[in-house]
């Protein structure tokens, strides 16, 4: 008999321990998402300076760029001169030379230039621009709204 009441509470479980354990679970859910938002907020904080150094070093870049390449045109066009001025025998006529091979080329980026502003100003891309420029307002408008709500609420 003694046997048969020990199967008895053995087989009746206890209802207490799933409830705390189901609350444990839980809990251990919440610290677990926690830290994986945490983490995440700390790989976006990491992106987000990288992104703001390589921005900066982007222009950099780009400024040595702009340098060089002008240093690169300074130097070919003082090696044409040479060139021209032992062809010609005289310095003056390689000058007058790179004058015009100069002006020739400005003459050429101000027409290429002149024919796309003339695109510009076709209908259907007047239409296109100021939809672009009436869609980045709203955008602006939209971020400056949620901005302003964001620091109403901290």
């Amino acid at each position: 008999m003694h046997d048969e009441g020990e199967t008895a509470r053995e087989a009746a479980p206890d209802p207490a321990p799933p409830s705390s354990g189901l609350l444990t679970e839980i809990g251990q859910l919440g610290r677990a998402v926690k830290q994986l938002f945490g983490a995440q907020m700390h790989l976006l904080a990491a992106e987000l300076g990288l992104a703001r150094s390589a921005i900066s070093w982007l222009l950099v870049a780009g400024l040595a760029a702009t340098v060089a390449g002008v240093g690169v045109g300074l130097t070919a066009l003082g090696l044409i001169g040479v060139l021209l001025a032992d062809w010609f025998g005289s310095w003056t006529w390689a000058l007058l030379v790179l004058v015009v091979l100069q002006l020739m080329f400005l003459i050429g980026a101000i027409l290429l230039f002149r024919r796309c502003m003339h695109w510009m100003s076709l209908p259907a891309t007047r239409g296109e621009w100021s939809a672009m420029i009436r869609d980045a307002g709203h955008n602006a408008d939209a971020r400056s709204e949620s901005d302003k709500r964001r620091e109403e609420r901290s």
